[in-house]
């Protein structure tokens, strides 16, 4: 059974010794990662950890947090569609809006998002979208350029939002905070996602699943995610390990070594 973590951030310092996190997620069927980032820096990073590794992918992208320092150097953009050549390199991402943590203008997360957009339009490359708290101005944004593909990933809204994400024919990346939540709306949603569309995930460091809670989340753990996705949707394992595989494949465009 094979197993694809689509979200983990394996060049931050948490992580520890990227061999080790790598060997021990094959151990238990999860042999691939989409490594994302957050800053331009961390790009460059995720890209030498693909070099590095086998079935390692790097998405490159600006968080909202970051939104001012992207759009405040003008060399950033360039550096981005030069990445965005790179083989190693299958998306866009992490991008978006979040309008919960607020910690950049509203305006100028707006203005650094479109911009990215339309870097990765052009370079052909899937987006993997930060939305939190923002979701009416995403749809906005987003539905400015026709036929966009990606994922919403940490996805934990509701179904109303989630109806409009899968309308799109976005993806939703679910991850450790299912196991966790105390709301049910968000469990429903889980349970409403087409599984031709469900991408699993763990976000490590962050978003630790239970029973490990309090420790630093590992690409090993998306293991745990699908279980739980796997009970809460009443799908066996080897049917919802087999989709989200397969899903990952066609979205990043990518050939997993088996």
């Amino acid at each position: 059974m094979q197993l694809i973590d689509t979200h983990c951030h394996l060049q931050f310092r948490q992580m520890g010794n990227v061999s080790e996190v790598l060997s021990e997620a094959a151990e238990v069927g999860v042999d691939t990662v989409i490594c994302p980032s957050t800053t331009l820096a961390d790009s460059k990073e995720a890209v030498a950890i693909a070099r590095r590794h086998d079935n390692v992918w790097a998405a490159v992208g600006v968080h909202p947090h970051d939104a001012d320092n992207f759009v405040t150097d003008t060399g950033q953009a360039q550096q981005m569609i030069e990445l965005l050549r790179l083989p190693e390199v299958v998306a866009m991402g992490e991008i978006g809006l979040d309008y919960y943590k607020n910690y950049c203008p509203v305006d100028t997360q707006k203005r650094a998002f479109a911009q990215l957009l339309e870097i990765g339009i052009a370079t052909d490359k899937p987006f993997i979208f930060h939305v939190r708290d923002a979701f009416s101005d995403f749809f906005e944004i987003i539905d400015r350029y026709p036929g966009i593909r990606g994922v919403v990933h940490s996805f934990s809204a509701t179904s109303s939002e989630l109806v409009e994400v899968t309308k799109r024919g976005l993806f939703v990346g679910l991850n450790g905070i299912m196991t966790f939540t105390k709301d049910d709306s968000q469990l429903e949603a889980a349970k409403q996602v087409p599984l031709r569309l469900l991408l699993i995930e763990t976000d490590a460091p962050f978003l630790t699943p239970t029973p490990f809670r309090g420790k630093i989340n590992s690409a090993k753990h998306v293991r745990v995610v699908a279980e739980f996705l796997g009970n809460l949707r009443d799908e066996p394992m080897d049917v919802l390990a087999a989709a989200t595989t397969r899903n990952a494949e066609a979205l990043f465009r990518i050939n997993v070594k088996k």
